[in-house]
């Protein structure tokens, strides 16, 4: 009776605090993403930054993508695409509610952005562990390719 008793109590003790844990860290996510901003730099150095896409083929523009809200917190891409192809990857906005969002970013976005350029395109591998942000990489990053015309 006694083992049944402590079982029971122990039981109710684990429920009662799975249920009052609170896993959300961050309370508010982004109303509106900013538009898009490209810049380009022709041969002469000259730059125009406009909200479309547009230019020559040989032009370095820099094309921001929206921002995709997690649930841990905004991520947002900036690529740079020089001849139609993707030289750069910048990540602008990514989760930093707490020590471990740093962690992981820190591991997760340059193997991102390497893959990112290796790739050319969206179609990338998640980053075991980062899912969440490597979801809302990918999502930014297809917004600026799609803004940068690709």
């Amino acid at each position: 009776m006694r083992r049944v008793t402590l079982w029971l109590l122990s039981t109710v003790s684990v429920v009662v605090l799975l249920f009052g844990y609170d896993a959300s860290t961050s309370a508010t996510k982004p109303l509106a993403s900013p538009p898009a901003a490209v810049s380009t730099t022709g041969p002469g150095g000259s730059s125009a930054t406009s909200g479309a896409s547009g230019g020559s083929s040989g032009a370095t523009r820099t094309v921001t993508g929206g921002v995709a809200s997690t649930q841990w917190g905004p991520v947002q891409v900036q690529l740079t695409v020089s001849g139609g192809r993707i030289t750069g990857v910048s990540v602008l906005q990514q989760p930093s509610g707490n020590p471990r969002d740093a962690e992981i970013n820190d591991y997760a976005l340059p193997i991102l952005t390497q893959e990112t350029t290796s790739a050319q395109s969206a179609s990338i591998d998640m980053v075991s562990g980062a899912t969440v942000t490597s979801t809302g990489y990918v999502q930014s990053l297809q917004s600026a390719i799609d803004r940068a015309g690709r």
